[in-house]
């Protein structure tokens, strides 16, 4: 699935190929979907060519190449996909009462933990919001408060033991501390998993994969939405 502005972007990549032959500069894209910096048409761009729409040529300028579009060339409605935002999940996620409050016989009980979809380890992507499945978890894996899980895709935090493929369980919060690793939502449109470092008044998104650059954000750009607190492997 696509964001609206991915589709937009691929939509308009596409037309301008079909009508001139020549993909369209990062400033016109930047006019076309009326975006403050050229900085969030490369991270569009970015995202399109993971996901395998679009190639990028090399050793050629403004070089771009539309692999295929999206089914029926039509962008996702809010029923079929919605941007990542555990805040207005419908009903509860797996909740675990503090120590103090269980009961002697919920301590050897397992929590049902939804699977929202996937998240970045990576360039980011959009996280869909699916929960098509649970799974089951000990209490003794999970802090208290409400939880989700995600599907991990890419390798950013591999120096981190966390793999493409694993399954990343999160605590629901909007507060982290430095050091922490984190689901990180940026500009309200793309989610990753990253290590939190906060510098100064700036918010840093930090990999554990030294192939990954740190990216710095304002604060108004980054909305933590959970803090990593078990990781789950098939082998």
């Amino acid at each position: 699935m696509l964001t609206k502005k991915q589709s937009d972007l691929l939509r308009f990549i596409h037309e301008r190929l079909k009508e001139t032959g020549v993909p369209p500069s990062f400033e016109e894209m930047k006019d076309a979907l009326d975006l403050r910096s050229k900085s969030g048409i490369h991270r569009l761009i970015l995202a399109l060519e993971e996901r395998g729409f679009i190639r990028r040529l090399p050793n050629r300028a403004r070089a771009l190449e539309v692999i295929r579009l999206p089914e029926a060339s039509t962008p996702a409605t809010p029923n079929r996909a919605r941007k990542f935002s555990p805040s207005v999940i419908e009903g509860n996620l797996g909740r675990v009462r503090p120590l103090h409050e269980r009961e002697e016989e919920q301590d050897e009980q397992n929590v049902a933990i939804p699977v929202m979809g996937r998240i970045a380890a990576g360039t980011p992507i959009s996280a869909i919001q699916s929960r098509n499945r649970t799974i089951s978890l000990p209490v003794d894996l999970l802090s208290s408060g409400e939880h989700f899980a995600l599907e991990v895709r890419g390798d950013s935090m591999i120096d981190a033991g966390i793999l493409d493929g694993d399954t990343v369980v999160i605590k629901k919060q909007d507060q982290a501390d430095t050091g922490d690793i984190v689901v990180a939502l940026i500009d309200d449109e793309e989610a990753t998993l990253k290590r939190l470092r906060k510098r100064g008044a700036s918010i840093a998104l930090e990999a554990a994969n030294p192939a990954y650059e740190t990216r710095i954000f304002g604060p108004d750009r980054v909305r933590i939405q959970g803090k990593l607190v078990s990781l789950l492997r098939r082998y």
